[in-house]
């Protein structure tokens, strides 16, 4: 399968967008963060489907969700009643997740029916898409594989944006659960990594995304794992010569969440 062979004039160009998705109770209460995804989603155009790379889903070996249905996954503890009782009912996409992982050699990709939404995609989307009308699939991110490895993986799904596919990457710039600051207050090392990341999207500096020991010691505060970082990467990866680039939101959650959100379109 190609992706001619799912639409045969290729239509418009879909946005790709990175969000910065924080703490999860940002879904269901109010809040500066939600107000941006619900007024960014009312201006997107409508997608054929959504393709979300979430920090929420590692496994070893890259896979891709091919559930007709995929279930609302509550992939957290410690939260009130209320946000375990969120559902998020988007159909799936299973034609365009073989479509994905055509898109690779044999065995590159294997397929999951298991896997349904994370919170990293929900909690986002329901802003983004509200009326759950949109089908969903996600791409998993291998626990196998280096920043490079990751970044040259991903490069291969920008043609799907030509077939009415969005690509949405969940995750956070910074995240560093350990030092959260219930006051607020952002540590010097956590902007100063926030600003080497934004300096290198307005560069387009993709050595610089993928070798953020370079930013120096503020690097491994802010990224003490990898999967919180590596969904900028997809999106980093799959964006046009002719995108434009806008952050949606720039500010931080709990000191040590970066809230930076990314849209190419």
């Amino acid at each position: 399968m190609t992706p001619a062979s799912t639409n045969k004039t290729p239509i418009v160009r879909m946005p790709a967008l990175f969000i910065g998705h924080g703490n999860p109770m940002l879904a269901i209460t109010s809040n500066p963060y939600r107000e941006a995804w619900q007024a960014l989603g009312a201006s997107l155009p409508q997608p054929k489907c959504i393709l979300c790379i979430s920090a929420h889903w590692q496994t070893l070996g890259t896979q891709v969700c091919v559930a007709k249905y995929p279930k609302t996954l509550h992939d957290f503890g410690g939260f009130p009643t209320e946000l375990f009782a969120q559902q998020y009912a988007a159909p799936g996409a299973p034609e365009f997740a073989q479509l994905t992982q055509s898109l690779y050699p044999v065995g590159k990709i294997n397929t999951n029916v298991d896997w349904g939404l994370d919170h990293g995609a929900w909690c986002i989307l329901q802003s983004l898409f509200p009326k759950a009308d949109v089908p969903v699939f996600q791409l998993s991110l291998d626990l196998n594989l280096d920043f490079s490895t990751h970044f040259k993986l991903a490069g291969q799904l920008a043609q799907l944006r030509q077939h009415g596919v969005m690509l949405i990457g969940s995750g956070n710039i910074v995240h560093n659960l350990a030092q959260l600051n219930m006051q607020g207050k952002t540590a010097d090392w956590a902007r100063d990594f926030d600003q080497y990341v934004k300096s290198a999207l307005e560069n387009g500096d993709d050595e610089a995304l993928m070798h953020i020991e370079r930013a120096g010691p503020c690097a491994r505060l802010a990224v003490p794992s990898d999967e919180h970082y590596l969904p900028l990467l997809y999106i980093a990866a799959v964006r046009d010569s002719a995108d434009q680039m806008q952050f949606i939101t720039e500010s931080f959650d709990l000191g040590t969440l970066s809230m930076r959100s990314v849209l190419y379109s």
